[in-house]
């Protein structure tokens, strides 16, 4: 059977949601530059978005992460892949995810952050999947909360495909 993508959340419906979030952050940030921190891949078409929406000052860094577990489950014992190019002292952090489930991996990964100095910390996500939580992450800004379903689009891939699509889809059909 051949997969297909049924939409969850429409396009127009993720768009207002993040020129939302961006009007928010930018009240909370306001006379202040904000910092944010993409954890690669599927973050970064969300804090692309999210960043144009953003009327403070904004700067960029990027990480990439991975997590060791048995294979089908994260441990969340953080590896990271691609570290900071920047320090964190002093500034105005904001963490921007595609998605967070369990929380395991994206705790480790905020301990971590913490022990290099920022001035503040606040976390956001586009989806959020809070009956899935096994670790208690404190998420500040989230765009949507969502059924525990595999989904796709605006950077979520399955098997690298469908992260360009424009809005949030399941994936039906899938093998």
């Amino acid at each position: 059977m051949a997969e297909t993508v049924k939409v969850l959340i429409p396009e127009e419906e993720v768009n207002e949601r993040i020129e939302t979030l961006g009007k928010k952050i930018s009240e909370d940030y306001a006379g202040k530059q904000v910092h944010l921190i993409c954890v690669l891949k599927g973050g970064v078409f969300f804090m692309c978005e999210l960043a144009k929406r953003i009327s403070v000052p904004v700067s960029m860094d990027f990480m990439s992460v991975s997590s060791y577990g048995d294979g089908t489950s994260s441990s969340g014992v953080v590896k990271i892949a691609k570290d900071l190019d920047e320090t964190l002292e002093g500034k105005d952090v904001l963490v921007v995810e595609d998605i967070i489930d369990s929380g395991r991996t994206l705790f480790y990964l905020l301990e971590i952050l913490k022990k290099r100095g920022p001035k503040s910390m606040r976390l956001c996500t586009l989806l959020d999947k809070p009956e899935r939580r096994v670790r208690d992450v404190k998420v500040d800004y989230v765009g949507f909360n969502i059924p525990d379903e595999f989904v796709v689009g605006y950077g979520l891939d399955y098997a690298q495909k469908y992260r360009n699509l424009p809005y949030i889809g399941v994936v039906e059909g899938a093998e």
